[in-house]
């Protein structure tokens, strides 16, 4: 999947979201900030990529709704 957040900085501010949350299983599900999901199940590779999935979401409106004048 590729996403594009129109600036460096969006992008930044993303991936620094997403990259706080570590894996509930890392035994199981190992994520490189590429992003790569891969998972000893289906059911762990489901639940991985679907958290991941709304935090990007979260972040994404967040950047909407505030833009880029927002403050960290």
């Amino acid at each position: 999947m590729e996403m594009d957040f129109g600036s460096e900085e969006n992008a930044s501010i993303v991936y620094a979201t997403l990259a706080v949350d570590q894996e509930l299983q890392p035994d199981k599900v190992k994520r490189v900030m590429t992003v790569h999901f891969e998972a000893t199940e289906a059911r762990f590779l489901r639940a991985s990529f679907s958290a991941f999935v709304d935090v990007l979401t979260l972040a994404t409106k967040t950047i909407e709704e505030f833009g880029q004048g927002m403050k960290l």
